[in-house]
């Protein structure tokens, strides 16, 4: 059978060669005579994978030495907790709600201090980015916290929130090495890697070391302290093991397309395609801002909920699967991640076009 266009939010579609050259080392990893998946974490063999994995990261990212990256697993809904009972010193934090997740972590940060929603685009469906150019931020806040993409409404932080100072921490889950980032406006930028870069199962989290130590929230589990993961180099216990190395393997991938700023070029020019029919479309609209829009993720509607059935269930016949919106906003949702190739936007195009065709 041949491969479908998988649209889907997460997890989501892995380059192709990435997945053949895991198929070609499943039963013998480079002359181990073993699967990465059977080998002991404390092995060599494994530390290599590990350490490779990272320093591709820090190349990719151009992360700064007093940056560590972490290797965690609970996915980025666990970092919910985290965050607060790690950086919560002063007992309060702000944060930006620009959707679920945010909305989720906010809620979270509430059970272990003083959260303070300090903007918020509810009002339109989280169909846009509240104006974050002068908020107002708490004299004590410990950190700001934003959601950068998000994957459910399809907006995006093009330009960061002035936290006047504050730490900064994001969750950037779906737009993950989408595109260069200055790390150094961060001090905590994590994400799963099960939209962009790898299965699911893994988290990374690049953290500041200051924001790094022994100082926690009372009853802060050891598993759940930054200082236990990055003491024992992501290795305290056993680490998602054969989800890193896969993560490792589209490290290398995004090397060979040029890296960042070639990724963000070629998402743009796929966005682009989807959003420039879009706004000329009699049959389809795009739902959020366009200042606003993400280069990831692409809600669009119809304007009639059996119609949107109606559209998703062809395109599922005809190849274009799990283009079926967030329940939370109905219609449509294409994502349009790194490893989705141009020609799945183009033909994707060229499919909604003839829906239109046939069904104005």
């Amino acid at each position: 059978m041949s491969r479908v266009y998988n649209f889907s939010a997460g997890p989501a579609v892995l380059p192709e060669e990435v997945l053949q050259e895991a198929a070609a080392e499943m039963l013998d990893y480079k002359g181990s005579g073993m699967s990465v998946m059977e080998m002991s974490h404390r092995s060599k063999t494994y530390q290599n994978i590990l350490n490779e994995a990272e320093a591709d990261l820090r190349e990719l990212m151009n992360i700064p030495d007093n940056y560590k990256v972490l290797f965690l697993q609970g996915g980025a809904s666990q970092q919910f907790a985290m965050i607060p009972m790690n950086l919560m010193k002063n007992g309060v934090a702000d944060y930006i709600i620009t959707g679920q997740w945010a909305k989720k972590a906010y809620a979270e940060a509430k059970l272990y201090g003083k959260a303070n929603a300090i903007a918020s685009s509810a009002d339109k469906t989280f169909s846009y980015i509240p104006d974050c150019s002068c908020l107002p931020i708490s004299e004590d806040a410990d950190y700001v916290y934003i959601c950068e993409n998000n994957t459910i409404y399809g907006t995006k932080f093009h330009t960061l929130p002035n936290t006047k100072g504050k730490t900064l921490v994001a969750d950037v889950s779906s737009c993950f090495l989408s595109e260069p980032v200055d790390v150094t406006k961060y001090g905590v930028i994590y994400g799963g890697v099960q939209k962009n870069i790898g299965p699911a199962g893994v988290v990374i989290v690049i953290i500041r070391e200051d924001l790094i130590t022994e100082d926690v929230l009372p009853g802060t589990p050891t598993m759940l302290r930054y200082k236990t993961h990055a003491d024992a180099g992501s290795l305290y216990n056993t680490p998602p093991a054969y989800g890193i190395y896969i993560c490792g393997k589209v490290f290398k991938w995004l090397k060979a397309q040029g890296g960042l700023e070639a990724m963000k070029a070629y998402n743009e020019k796929k966005a682009k395609i989807l959003y420039d029919f879009l706004d000329q479309s009699k049959l389809f609209k795009g739902t959020v801002e366009k200042k606003d829009r993400s280069l990831m993720n692409v809600p669009f509607v119809t304007g009639d909920a059996d119609m949107d059935a109606k559209f998703v269930k062809e395109a599922e016949k005809a190849g274009f699967v799990n283009l079926k919106g967030h329940r939370t906003v109905g219609g449509m949702r294409a994502s349009i991640y790194n490893a989705m190739p141009i020609e799945g936007v183009e033909k994707l195009v060229a499919f909604m076009q003839k829906f239109e065709e046939e069904n104005s």
